[in-house]
Order: structure tokens, then C-alpha cells, then sequence
């Protein structure tokens, strides 16, 4: 049974032996450097990079449905890529609105 199913995978045409299979098993990577920069300092981190980050993972999350036959590598990574963009921007925002606080209290 274990073999058939290898087999299909194997087959498939977004299967281990495509471009299909490795070009998101490799963008793997982005996701999880995203997430290793979330004990990082927020005051690094990037608006636009960001925004890049969770508005490419959502555009190729979709992209990864709509396609023949679906892509559900290409859409989980596209999806944890979008999500974690996310968490960053909100990281990103809570910091300057609490510095920004910080500031005008500062001055008045």
C-alpha cells in the first residue's frame, strides 16, 4: 500500500521529481527565517519588506488553488509565508504606536 501511494506521489504531476514540488519545499525557508526574526528587535524590521512578504504569500496562496492540478505545497507555503508577514506588520505597528505614546508623553 505504503509503495502505491509512494508511487502516486512520485507520478504526480507536482510530484517529487517536478519543479512543482521543489520550488515551494525550497521557499520553506523564507517562512522559517521569518518566523527565527520574531526575537528580533522590532525597530528592524521592514514595512515595505513585509508588506511584500504577506501580500506575495497571499497572491501565490491563491495562485497555488486556482492552477491544474492544485499545488497544496505551493499553498501552505505561500500561506505561512502571508501569515507571518502578518505577525511581523503587527509586531512593526504595536511598537511604533506604543514608542510614539512613549514620545508625546515625553514632550508634554
Amino acid at each position: 500500500m505504503a509503495s502505491s501511494k509512494f508511487k502516486a506521489f512520485w507520478n504526480h504531476p507536482a510530484g517529487l521529481k517536478t519543479i512543482h514540488f521543489w520550488a515551494p519545499t525550497f521557499k520553506w525557508g523564507l517562512s522559517i527565517a521569518n518566523v527565527a526574526d520574531f526575537t528580533k528587535p522590532p525597530e528592524t524590521i521592514s514595512y515595505p519588506q513585509q508588506i511584500v512578504v504577506a501580500a506575495s504569500g497571499l497572491i501565490w496562496t491563491r495562485y497555488g488553488m486556482v492552477i491544474t492540478p492544485r499545488n497544496w505545497n505551493l499553498c501552505s507555503v505561500n500561506f505561512a509565508m502571508s501569515m507571518t508577514g502578518f505577525c511581523q506588520l503587527t509586531r512593526k505597528i504595536g511598537y511604533d504606536i506604543s514608542n510614539e505614546r512613549k514620545t508625546s508623553i515625553v514632550k508634554e
